[in-house]
């Protein structure tokens, strides 16, 4: 079993063309660069984002906040081999 995880920056959006790959569970609505490339990479390596997977209330989502406390962002990210 191969395993991913790390810091990626990466905001990966809750999209039907992504379900495959990123579930529903994601927090944001919209897509970065970063979050492209790790879909591309997780598609074609034949791997899942799980810490996506469950859907939880937002408040456990974030892994990241900004120092003025505002801004939340969910940049960490767990892949596994899709089974």
């Amino acid at each position: 079993m191969r395993i991913l995880l790390g810091e990626f920056n990466a905001k990966l959006e809750r999209e039907d063309i992504f379900k495959p790959t990123i579930w529903n569970g994601g927090l944001h609505q919209g897509i970065n660069d970063n979050g492209v490339r790790k879909v591309n990479v997780a598609t074609s390596d034949n791997l899942v984002v799980k810490s996506t997977m469950f859907s939880h209330r937002n408040i456990h989502k974030y892994t990241w906040t900004s120092p003025d406390g505002k801004t939340h962002n969910q940049i960490y990210y767990i892949f596994i081999d899709k089974r």
